[in-house]
């Protein structure tokens, strides 16, 4: 490969994470992945030996991020790209869902990922140079019953995807915000903390999507090899987009999302302008 980069990948024991860096590792590329185990680092630097390299890190552990960033710019390389992959979902009614899973989504969703921005941009401005890709969902522009939590993170991760962009772009360094729709990945299964129900009056709007979300676990739409493919062509590009909807069905519910809220905001525009002066 005539320019391998070196990619720092968090999460990369499955789903997005671990199809990307096998598709990194394949292109000629050298991966950093962190993982929660010893096993588990052992088995993904078995990947490529030399090309693989594995650490260990809990994204939520914030004093240990500065100190991997900067032993893997000494040892291993320039971190060329940072992609943002390490996360889980949260499923459940909001009134049923205790405060402190809300700060646990919150915690490895969103500030362990900004906690790993922080630590790479600093060696990324020096060089005038970067790629952040940040994973979060078609839960960051749509919502529906029971993954309140989860949305509130990935919206949040969305808004500082964006601002952060506008902010290095005239560094050298390109952010984009990954948006999946339904993939076969195990975020529905193993992945998934889900609070218990016990209120039910919301089973009418909460049990059909939990019951069409177990159905079709496994059988989704989306590829993770090809979201791979689309995530390295994303980082090789001149000009990136600042978001990237993967699969046709997160393309869908995003449109009728945004014409949603077109209609509401003309329906509404009389009572908005009221305010002014």
């Amino acid at each position: 490969m005539a320019n391998p980069k070196h990619l720092l990948i968090t999460g990369v024991s499955s789903g997005f994470g671990r199809a990307l860096a096998r598709e990194a590792l394949a292109t000629g590329h050298h991966v950093v992945g962190t993982v929660r185990d010893a096993a588990s680092a052992e088995a993904f630097q078995a990947l490529v030996p030399g090309r693989a390299h594995a650490r260990l890190l809990d994204v939520t552990d914030h004093d240990a991020i500065e100190p991997l960033v900067r032993g893997i710019e000494a040892t291993i390389g320039p971190i060329d790209v940072l992609v943002n992959n390490a996360g889980y979902g949260h499923e459940g009614v909001m009134e049923e869902s205790p405060l402190p899973q809300m700060r646990r989504q919150f915690d490895v969703n969103v500030f362990g990922a900004a906690a790993m921005m922080k630590a790479v941009l600093p060696h990324m401005r020096a060089r005038r140079s970067g790629r952040i890709l940040n994973i979060t969902s078609m839960g960051g522009f749509i919502t529906m019953p029971g993954i309140a939590y989860y949305c509130g993170s990935k919206f949040a991760l969305e808004g500082i995807s964006e601002a952060l962009g506008k902010e290095v772009r005239h560094l050298g360094i390109h952010v984009t915000a990954v948006a999946p729709g339904s993939f076969r990945t195990d975020w529905a299964g193993r992945s998934m903390v889900r609070s218990p129900r016990s209120i039910g009056d919301y089973d009418v709007v909460f049990d059909p999507v939990r019951q069409r979300r177990m159905e079709v676990s496994g059988k989704q739409l989306g590829n993770p090899e090809k979201a791979a493919k689309a995530m390295l062509e994303i980082i090789e590009s001149d000009d990136p987009p600042s978001h990237l909807v993967l699969g046709s069905d997160a393309l869908a519910l995003i449109r009728t999302k945004i014409a949603d809220l077109q209609e509401e905001l003309s329906r509404w525009e009389a009572l908005t302008r009221s305010t002014d002066g």
